[in-house]
């Protein structure tokens, strides 16, 4: 059985530029065709514009508020909001709020940095 609990799994930086927790994937659990993790954006910050070669990802807002762009196409974000990101689809997310913004991860493959494309806006 495999549980990660948030505050043991440590931060990492992605190629994006966010902060992340990865809670599960084939790195640290059985699970093999997908990856979970945590993302933090500080307050006015963004990550950068960037999309995946194969990874289809949902961003799930857990805390605070945000901008997001997909493609050409810019929405508010907020808590509870479930945000579906095809894979080569340029995308970004800035934080808008008061705090941090927080967002939960799922990637189909799992994250990898090499999937990872900076579109160099």
């Amino acid at each position: 059985m495999d549980i990660r609990n948030l505050s043991n799994v440590p931060a990492f930086t992605t190629k994006d530029g966010s902060e992340i927790r990865e809670l599960l994937a084939y790195r640290n659990s059985g699970i093999r065709l997908q990856s979970l993790a945590e993302a933090r954006i500080a307050l006015g910050m963004a990550t950068q514009e960037h999309y995946h070669i194969k990874t289809e990802e949902i961003y799930f807002i857990t805390a605070g508020t945000g901008r997001i762009r997909i493609e050409n196409e810019e929405r508010d974000v907020t808590i509870g909001d479930a945000i579906a990101i095809p894979p080569g689809q340029k995308h970004k997310i800035w934080n808008t709020g008061s705090g941090v913004l927080s967002l939960l991860c799922c990637c189909a493959p799992p994250y990898e940095h090499d999937d990872t494309v900076i579109t160099g806006e």
